[in-house]
């Protein structure tokens, strides 16, 4: 098959992203004009409701290359790979599944390319290759010897670095777990992850040079929503500050991937320690930045809704602490039920009464830094420094502050 000529939609995609603010400088334009996402984008599938539940359905050039060339370059995320290993060339029709490694809408790759703030000449370390397209964004901006990408997958690392090839750009390309950086081309001035993540690793930090920033997405890492994009400067003194430059969406780093909870989710939530009732409802954590206090109050909870006899429970399950809350509707409130050795209710609703207090301030007033010891957020206050990780709500005195009872963080 001839190759299309897809200039003309690659013009009109940099043409809507500058229209829509995000794509703002000419070096960047270049590359969104002159780099061909369908070479990254062979094969993808679209998905939809079906018989079955959610549906994916595969596209390729050899069904119908004009609609296959079309959907490329909508402003869309389309997935790439469901659970793990099926990719969209080896479906016959439409198949259901866990989608496990995707192609970002552009506007997103752009903007975060945007706020990295590059110049000529700086090095950028890049978590999950992904299909390669924002790798070859990057190297069409800084040079090919000035990008290293790292790729957990195997097989997905393996269809990027084709494609980077047939793109023209030889690059640094790694199959290794990201989450610890690549410290043999270290240091970088830059450090870009393409995945949501719980907590940035310090071995990131380690790895950035002082004055370099680190552009990640942090957040639940069991939900799809309720994480923020957090654009940190590394300082002299080993340490990292920044804040949350505003709500992004990625698919979690695959070492933080939560496996769906099944089984009978009651008889997880058997045995209760505390019962009483809330105001605060589950439907809550529904909205942007309570989901976001919710899993900095409970890190690692999963959120399940279960219906019996035309009843809804809303159950939040910690199983690393073996703890849980249920919550069912009684009138205008909650009955509330908790066990295990952490109350996850009593932080959710505690952080977001504060949050409340506080104005309801949006996710881009949240600050955060890095330490080698600790991870801390917070809205107003001053920051402190402990042992453990901490976050705090408040205004001059910190109304809020609570500690994490995982280990100080370690490259």
């Amino acid at each position: 098959m001839t190759a299309p000529d897809s200039t003309a939609l690659r013009h009109d995609l940099a043409n809507d992203l500058a229209h829509g603010g995000v794509l703002k400088t000419a070096a960047w334009r270049a590359a969104v004009e002159e780099v061909p996402r369908e070479l990254f984008l062979r094969s993808f599938f679209k998905d939809a409701p079906g018989p079955r539940g959610h549906e994916y359905t595969p596209v390729s050039p050899d069904a119908d290359v004009d609609e296959w060339l079309t959907l490329v370059y909508r402003n869309e995320t389309w997935v790439t790979q469901l659970d793990g290993h099926l990719t969209a060339d080896k479906a016959t029709g439409p198949v259901t599944g866990f989608p496990t490694s995707s192609s970002t809408m552009p506007s997103t790759v752009v903007g975060m390319s945007e706020a990295l703030d590059v110049d000529d000449g700086m090095t950028v370390l890049e978590i999950g290759t992904g299909t390669g397209y924002s790798t070859a964004l990057l190297c069409h901006r800084l040079g090919e010897d000035n990008v290293t990408s790292v790729e957990v997958d195997p097989d997905v690392a393996q269809r990027a670095d084709d494609a980077l090839e047939a793109t023209g750009f030889s690059t640094w390309t790694v199959t290794g777990d990201g989450l610890l950086g690549h410290p043999r081309r270290a240091p970088y001035h830059r450090t870009i992850a393409t995945c949501a993540l719980r907590r940035i690793p310090y071995a990131w930090v380690r790895q950035t040079k002082p004055g370099g920033i680190i552009l990640a997405t942090v957040g639940p890492s069991a939900w799809s929503y309720g994480t923020g994009l957090a654009k940190l400067t590394v300082k002299d003194d080993g340490t990292a500050e920044g804040s949350i430059i505003g709500r992004t969406s990625f698919m979690p780093a695959r070492a933080e991937a939560v496996v769906p909870l099944s089984g009978d989710l009651a008889a997880r939530a058997a045995y209760a320690d505390t019962e009483r009732k809330t105001s605060l409802s589950p439907d809550t954590l529904n909205d942007w930045m309570p989901a976001f206090l919710a899993q900095l109050a409970a890190p690692g909870a999963q959120l399940v809704r279960a219906t019996s006899d035309s009843r809804e429970t809303v159950y939040l399950f910690d199983t690393g602490r073996e703890a849980f809350a249920s919550l069912t509707a009684d009138g205008d409130q909650w009955n509330l039920r908790q066990g295990g050795p952490v109350a996850i209710w009593d932080a959710i609703e505690e952080a977001v009464t504060a949050w409340r207090k506080a104005g309801e301030p949006d996710i881009t007033s949240v600050r955060m830094a890095i330490t080698p010891e600790a991870h801390a957020y917070w809205i107003g206050g001053q920051q402190i420094t402990n042992d453990q990780r901490s976050y705090w709500l408040g205004g001059e005195e910190p109304a809020l502050r609570w500690k994490h009872p995982y280990p100080p963080m370690t490259a």
